[in-house]
This record gives structure tokens, sequence and C-alpha cells, in this order.
């Protein structure tokens, strides 16, 4: 299955010169950490804001053409931040993190759009980092759901198992869970696993 995948990134980046890489996972898992680490790390600058409440990036977050040199080979990606995927959206959550009625239910609102538009730019995602907490129970409806759609498309994917320095974190429990798939713990926070992540990506493209 993995040899299959290899030769399907190898096809595609002989079509394409830049790679448009989609962020998915559950709100707070750290997709918008990971996508500000690589875009720290390369480019200098973050591309989204980050927040201990759920639902920050509401929005694709984007930012084009980011070079990543890894073993000699250069990499151009678009990285898209997608906003996080969630089953319900319930504004009263958002009250206990001390945002008033009309905040929580306009951010609501948002969010569940936010969610819309990530699905729709699956068609527009060459491939994808599914970012997965760590500390957290995999097997959960939402990402279930998200590698459900990005099989159905034939969209190559890495898990990305965050949050290792947290201790907590059980990354077997991911590999348990998702055995088909190509799994990276990370701690998209301090850094560690980046160039191991940085080499999973280039090693399918070879």
């Amino acid at each position: 299955m993995l040899d299959g995948l290899f030769k399907w990134f190898s096809k595609l980046f002989k079509k394409k010169k830049v790679l448009s890489l989609g962020f998915y996972g559950s709100p707070n898992a750290g997709k918008s950490t990971l996508a500000n680490r690589i875009c720290e790390e390369w480019t200098g600058e973050p591309i989204s804001k980050v927040s201990e409440v759920p639902h920050e990036t509401r929005t694709v977050q984007k930012k084009e053409k980011v070079v990543v040199k890894v073993d000699g080979k250069e990499l151009v990606m678009n990285i898209l931040d997608m906003p996080g995927i969630a089953t319900k959206v319930d504004y009263r959550d958002f009250v206990n993190y001390g945002l008033s009625v009309e905040e929580s239910q306009q951010r609501a609102r948002e969010a569940t759009k936010g969610i819309i538009e990530a699905i729709k730019w699956l068609e527009h995602v060459d491939a994808a980092l599914v970012v997965m907490d760590s500390t957290q129970d995999p097997y959960t409806q939402v990402n279930i759901t998200i590698l459900g759609n990005l099989e159905a498309r034939n969209i190559p994917v890495i898990i990305v198992a965050n949050k290792t320095d947290l201790k907590k974190s059980n990354v077997e429990k991911i590999k348990e869970a998702f055995p088909q798939h190509t799994i990276i713990p990370v701690s998209a926070l301090k850094g560690d696993g980046m160039q191991q992540l940085y080499k999973t990506i280039a090693s399918k493209v070879k």
C-alpha cells in the first residue's frame, strides 16, 4: 500500500511544481501550531493565530510557495491551514472560555461555516497532514470522517501524532487505530520530530 502511495506522489510531482498541502484535524489538535512551525522555519512568518479557545481558525489560511529543503531536495508547497473539523459546534462551549453570549454565537456560526469550507477545499488539496492530539483517544468520529474523505478521494495522507512533549502522549494508540497510514510523532510546540516529518514528506515525492 505504501509503495502505491509513493508512486502516486511521484506521478503528482511530475505534473505539478507546487504541492498544495492541507492541514486537517480536530479543533485544538495543533494544526495551526504545526503550520506556524513550518512557515516560521522556512519563511520567518506564521500563517495562523493560535488560541486555547476552540475554532480559532475559522477560515482557510494560506501561505503560498513555501520552500522546504531536506536531504538536498527542494519542496515547494502551498500551506493550507484548515478550520478544525467537528461533528458539533455549541456556542455555550465558547461561553465557558469567557466569551459573551453574542460573541460565542457569532464564533459558532463562523466555526460551522469554516467546517463546510474545509471539506470543500478537499477538491484543491494534493496531499494532507492529519494532525491528531496524541494525548487523546484517536479513534473518534472526526478522525475517521477526515481520513475517510481523504481516502475516498485518493489524497495521500500523513498522520501527525502531535503533542509528544506532554506526559499523557501515547503515539502507539494512534498507530493501533490507523495502521494503514504513515504516522510521524512530533511536538509542533517544541519542534521535536520536524526533521523526520520533512524527510517523510520528501520520501513520498521521490
